[in-house]
């Protein structure tokens, strides 16, 4: 489930970076319940995957210099009969296990 929340955190800090709403360093950090050495790596990440970040002290918020968009997708697939589960998010796991698991069969319902 880590990397479900991670994924989750991603996009917000997308959103609202898309939507110029970020505030201070501080304070986008506390919209996303991290440290601020956190939500710089977050966004050492993205800049590494050719996000052009920048801070602007007018609008106080995070804004993209030029155009990017980040698409995060997870699927879950369950199949019958002893077959395996398939978790697009980076875990497979075996039948029995999956009683034990939390499951989210909709990124929709996810990730608002």
């Amino acid at each position: 489930m880590k990397t479900l929340k991670q994924l989750e955190r991603l996009r917000k800090v997308h959103k609202l970076i898309q939507q110029e709403n970020t505030g201070t360093p501080a304070e986008f950090a506390n919209k996303l319940y991290i440290s601020e050495r956190e939500l710089y790596r977050i966004l050492e990440y993205l800049k590494e995957v050719d996000a052009m970040i920048s801070f602007s002290r007018i609008s106080n918020s995070y804004y993209y210099t030029s155009n990017f968009d980040l698409l995060v997708n997870v699927s879950v697939q369950v199949l019958i009969n002893e077959e395996m589960i398939t978790i697009y998010a980076g875990s497979t796991i075996l039948k029995e296990n999956f009683e034990n698991s939390l499951l989210i069969s909709s990124t929709d319902r996810f990730w608002q």
